[in-house]
């Protein structure tokens, strides 16, 4: 969930946009996994998130530095800030409560059917056209995510799949309201806005529970900021080096680092069900990128 408005031109290398994006999906797993050791080591969700948060600041404020300055970080849209960083928490809660109930390659795909819920949710906030092209390939999409979800008594937990499609719907809300407010407001802008939305949000929930982590735990705590920041950036950094249609395409390898965490740390073995539903549900998100791109160039 990236905004790219950046105004400070840079060299076009679609070969290094490819591999930004690339570099950036395996550390989008690496947080993912780390989210998971944490719950599975009692930390709250909402301590994660803080921890998640707080420690970003550290790339985030680096990158506003090198790149647009800190002056970038005035707004007149604070309201605009507040619906799209309540937006996205709440589909980062719920993405962050269904990896510690799922398996990651199946909490990972289940994240890839967001495209199909942007164009839905396109149509019903921004009052965007949608062609019939687009609807059926939202309904194909749909059905890869029920052939994802179905019952396997080996790999399924209910609970964690409900999450798994809000955090999706969360995240497809959060790119709607990016998209709004990125009219106005560059890049930068945002990210600094949803970080802070982020860890005060973590830092609010101290009284309701948190735990004193290990040194080892709060390792990892620290590494979810950092890895979970840098990665942020280097999307958005991906786009400024090449165009959108290049680079996405490339965020479904997450699917394989996920897939090959979630083998080497917990064993875990993707069921068939979950790869065949991936594959649908990436063509089909593959599809409507490729019809928006030519709608724009028409």
């Amino acid at each position: 969930m990236t905004a790219s408005l950046i105004k400070r031109p840079v060299a076009q290398s679609p070969a290094l946009g490819i591999l930004l994006r690339v570099l950036a999906m395996a550390l989008m797993a690496v947080l993912a996994a780390i989210v998971k050791a944490c719950a599975e080591r009692g930390v709250p969700v909402l301590e994660i998130i803080f921890f998640r948060n707080a420690f970003a600041f550290i790339p985030v404020m680096l990158y506003i530095w090198r790149t647009s300055g800190f002056g970038v970080l005035r707004t007149r849209r604070p309201g605009a800030h507040l619906t799209r960083s309540a937006v996205g928490l709440t589909g980062m809660i719920c993405g962050f409560t269904a990896v510690s109930l799922l398996p990651l390659t199946q909490s990972t795909a289940i994240s890839f059917s967001a495209p199909l819920f942007m164009v839905a949710l396109s149509a019903l906030i921004l009052k965007e056209p949608v062609s019939p092209h687009r609807w059926l390939a939202v309904a194909v999409g749909f059905a890869g995510v029920l052939i994802m979800v179905h019952p396997d008594p080996r790999q399924f937990v209910g609970v964690g799949v409900l999450f798994a499609i809000a955090a999706a719907i969360g995240a497809a809300g959060a790119n709607i309201a990016i998209r709004e407010i990125s009219r106005t407001e560059p890049g930068p802008t945002i990210v600094f806005y949803f970080t802070l939305a982020g860890a005060a949000v973590g830092l609010a929930s101290l009284p309701f529970g948190w735990v004193m982590p290990s040194p080892g735990v709060l390792g990892l705590l620290v590494a979810a900021g950092l890895i979970g920041g840098t990665g942020q950036l280097l999307l958005t950094e991906a786009i400024r080096r090449a165009p959108v249609a290049v680079v996405a395409p490339f965020d479904y390898t997450q699917l394989v680092w996920a897939g090959l965490i979630g083998f080497l740390v917990w064993g875990e073995t993707p069921a068939m069900l979950t790869l065949i539903g991936a594959m649908v549900v990436a063509a089909s998100s593959t599809y409507i990128l490729w019809r928006e791109i030519g709608r724009s160039r028409t």
